[in-house]
């Protein structure tokens, strides 16, 4: 779908579709932060933003080259940000109506698969790393 074909955009519903430049770079900016400061407010992303801070220091000492360093804090960094699509798309759902839905748990249950996906993908990039780095000593 081009440009050409979608509908107008009428700025007082979305301003933010006629900003342009640096402005609108500014006001994405403050969009991205209220999010990170949303997120916050969920248990599992806090919890994973205070595994973060430990983590991602640690990469750099983990991984053997920049590439599995940059492998490692990937990682975690798509841990988080899975975390914070599967709170929108709960926080989408609860919007809609607060009654049980079979499409809504539906809904929020591949949510949850994704992070748990995630947190897998993630454990078992940091487990090859660490056994890359320290099996070669144990013995």
């Amino acid at each position: 779908m081009t440009n050409a074909s979608l509908p107008p955009v009428d700025p007082a519903v979305n301003p933010q579709k006629q900003r342009k430049g640096l402005n609108r770079v500014f006001h994405a900016t403050r969009y991205s932060w209220a999010g990170l400061q949303a997120g916050w407010h969920e248990t599992a992303f806090r919890q994973e933003s205070v595994l973060a801070m430990i983590l991602l220091p640690a990469s750099l000492y983990v991984g053997q080259t920049w590439v599995e360093s940059a492998v490692l804090a990937a990682s975690v960094v798509a841990v988080m940000v899975v975390e914070l699509l599967n709170t929108a798309v709960e926080s989408v759902v609860d919007r809609v109506g607060p009654e049980w839905h079979s499409l809504s748990k539906r809904a929020k249950d591949i949510g949850s698969a994704a992070v748990l996906l995630s947190l897998l993908l993630c454990a078992a990039i940091w487990g090859a790393a660490l056994w890359a780095r320290f099996a070669p000593h144990i013995g």
